[in-house]
């Protein structure tokens, strides 16, 4: 018997490959449809220092863009944003931008802030919004080259320029709170409202 018990398959409102996989490896019927939003427009609503709100509203806004044109199904948004202290960071554009962001917060602890949101016909069904803090090593700049020569393309995909899943592992001391939270999508709470309400198996 399959998991998933809806008629249609969920609407994925993101290119994140590794969203993608977190919901295949859950064995969710979904289809993908990124969203077409200004990020940075949805983040100034949000104020210059509240990374948790901005990440709120991007799942939101996201999920509000792809619904729009899919009636009658369910679409999730999701998003993540980083916070040093008040400071804010986006996904590097180039190597140069990776190599800054992980010398700013090498040795220093910093917040992941994830969130998503379900929405169907312009009505949120469910939201959920959780932070992870990690503490990185204080690496050397040797170190942070070899990282990006080891990483390649995928370090650009992130926020923070690292992929904890992968070797971006090396990079940290300590890592506090949930794995899926840290990788961008808080899974637990999804499922959880997936299954009360009749969407999957359970």
């Amino acid at each position: 018997m399959p998991l998933w018990l809806a008629r249609q398959p969920l609407v994925l409102a993101s290119k994140s490959d590794v969203r993608g996989k977190i919901l295949g490896a859950a064995g969710l019927r979904f289809e993908t449809r990124p969203a077409q939003i200004d990020e940075r427009a949805v983040e100034a609503k949000a104020g210059a220092s509240d990374a948790a709100a901005a990440a709120s509203l991007l799942a939101r806004a996201k999920a509000d863009a792809v619904a729009a044109s899919q009636p009658g199904r369910v679409v999730l948004g999701a998003d993540q944003t980083l916070a040093l202290g008040a400071e804010r960071f986006s996904k590097p554009a180039n190597r140069a931008a990776a190599i800054e962001q992980l010398r700013t917060l090498r040795g220093k602890t910093h917040a992941l802030h994830s969130a998503l949101a379900l929405v169907r016909d312009g009505v949120e069904l469910f939201s959920y919004a959780d932070t992870a803090r990690l503490t990185m090593r204080d690496v050397s700049d040797r170190f942070v080259d070899d990282y990006l020569d080891m990483a390649g393309d995928a370090a650009l995909s992130s926020v923070g320029g690292y992929q904890l899943e992968g070797v971006g592992i090396h990079l940290f001391e300590r890592v506090e709170g949930d794995y899926f939270t840290i990788l961008g999508l808080p899974l637990l709470p999804l499922l959880a409202f997936l299954r009360q309400n009749k969407f999957v198996d359970g």
